[in-house]
């Protein structure tokens, strides 16, 4: 008690003095403008600009050293400014490391495979399996997606214990992939993030992941994200800077932490058994991933770190009905629970990525797009009551060119027609489209993991280059639309545990698909 208090009259005195210091500051600042003003209509006027300067130098340079309250009063304020800012400048957010899980061989699942257990089930109508086959054929996924176990079992009954068994799996396996490629114990991380979509077991999977590796401290912050779609992976990111970020802005002695981010989905106890179009196609998309990063607010850690976290964004669209029900578990007639993708989703998700980017471009695009951008938004409100453009129609509206702003863009890979979308919406060419369509076809749609798959894609490639800008771009339920920029601090390099390494020389497809 007695601590705090000296601490709180402390703390008074300084900003007391601080306070005075800034008034005598302030008062000489007032006094050296009367005198210039005063002065500037004799001598000054009939002077030259360069000696005016040396007049004005002189002057100060004389009060400084004449009078000693100004220049305390004046290395005070600088002195204060300096703390100030060093106290409240956030610390950069830095990705240490991450690792994707790639599940063993037979649990591959092509498309001969895929259909053989659909039609052995005996569980789907001709209709449907017909159905499902041509949503399945024209998906962009290729012949070695991941199922889970429960998938190649005749009773075809996933039970809770089949939902935790698929989440550890992948969950241990990138952690330890993860902690062997970093160094790090888990003594050291002190914040644990999960996020599953479409499973919230009891406990949580966060504390699963203590239970499991029981190296972590008990004072560890632990956080469960669900329901949140495919852009939970995103999201635990943005989530994971911010506590990282304010948790340092109180002092600038505060410590240097590190947070894991662990993503991942569950397919057994979602899947669809009913007739419900609009649910059966979440069968022939969604697939088996999860991967585990680790972030750090540590700068001295930048020497090491994969890339640096510049910016995020997220917005949220639920308020309109049509985006909230886009993407909708429920139950269907015959009380079979699914998620219904509606027909709407792609319409929904180009307004959203719209509605996302008219906030985003102003912090990343270069000046000269944002002068075009401003041109031609003036331009439209100018034009607007002579031919209003209707709000369809995507061709009459001026995109920026977000080439310039982003070497590498992580396009959400939710299925064909959305990559086409996003494409369509920001004006992108093949070559920044191709990954998002390459990891569709090699792992499906894996849901909240799906942006590190991707940007294993680049690694494998080699295409990520020290300076460069990378965006993450993921779409969730409720509606969501979020981003991550990304600026990578080393050129990428070949890794041993990379998804692609088996299978990178086949990409890009010759053929797109």
């Amino acid at each position: 008690m007695k601590m705090m208090t000296m601490m709180r009259s402390t703390l008074t005195i300084l900003l007391r003095s601080s306070f005075a210091c800034l008034l005598i500051a302030f008062n000489i600042l007032l006094r050296f403008l009367l005198i210039i003003w005063t002065a500037g209509s004799t001598t000054w006027l009939s002077s030259s600009s360069s000696s005016s300067g040396i007049v004005i130098i002189n002057y100060i340079l004389d009060l400084l050293t004449s009078n000693r309250a100004v220049s305390f009063s004046l290395a005070w304020c600088i002195a204060l400014s300096i703390s100030l800012y060093l106290s409240r400048r956030p610390r950069p957010v830095l990705l240490l490391d991450y690792a994707c899980f790639k599940p063993e061989l037979e649990r591959k699942c092509s498309y001969e495979v895929c259909e053989y257990l659909v039609r052995r089930s005996r569980r789907f109508s001709t209709a449907s399996e017909e159905f499902m086959r041509g949503i399945y054929l024209k998906s962009g996924l290729g012949d070695e997606t991941y199922v889970p176990p429960f998938i190649f079992q005749t009773d075809y009954e996933a039970k809770h214990r089949s939902a935790v068994e698929e989440a550890e799996e992948g969950m241990f396996s990138a952690i330890d992939a993860l902690l062997e490629k970093t160094q790090v114990d888990p003594s050291r991380i002190d914040i644990v993030i999960a996020t599953c979509g479409m499973f919230s077991p009891t406990p949580s999977l966060a504390s699963t992941i203590l239970n499991h590796y029981g190296g972590f401290r008990s004072d560890v912050q632990t956080f469960n994200l669900s329901g949140m779609g495919c852009s939970a992976g995103v999201v635990a990111i943005d989530t994971a800077a911010k506590l990282l970020n304010g948790s340092i802005r109180a002092s600038v002695g505060a410590p240097k932490k590190y947070a894991l981010v662990v993503v991942t989905e569950s397919i057994s106890l979602n899947w669809y058994f009913g007739e419900n179009r609009s649910m059966l196609v979440t069968n022939c998309i969604f697939r088996v991933g999860t991967a585990a990063a680790l972030l750090t607010n540590d700068p001295s850690k930048r020497s090491t770190a994969k890339m640096e976290l510049r910016t995020s964004l997220r917005t949220h669209h639920g308020a309109d009905d049509a985006s909230y029900r886009a993407a909708f578990q429920e139950e269907d007639a015959e009380g079979n629970t699914g998620i219904a993708l509606t027909k709407d989703l792609v319409r929904v998700a180009a307004q959203g990525l719209r509605d996302h980017i008219r906030i985003l471009a102003p912090r990343v695009l270069p000046f000269s797009q944002l002068l075009a951008y401003a041109y031609h938004s003036i331009f439209a409100v100018a034009t607007a009551t002579v031919a209003s453009p209707s709000p369809s129609d995507s061709s009459s509206i001026w995109v920026p060119d977000f080439g310039t702003a982003f070497r590498h863009m992580c396009i959400h890979t939710g299925g064909k027609a959305v990559i086409h979308q996003v494409g369509k919406v920001l004006r992108l060419t093949d070559e920044y489209t191709e990954p998002a369509r390459m990891t569709l076809h090699r792992f499906g749609n894996t849901s909240s993991s799906l942006v590190f798959y991707q940007l294993a894609y680049f690694e494998a490639k080699g295409r990520l280059k020290k300076g460069d800008t990378l965006w993450m771009l993921a779409f969730g339920t409720g509606f969501k639309v979020c981003s991550l920029v990304w600026t990578p601090l080393r050129d990428s390099r070949s890794e041993p545990d990379n998804p692609w390494n088996d299978c990178i020389h086949r990409y890009p497809l010759k053929s797109k698909t």
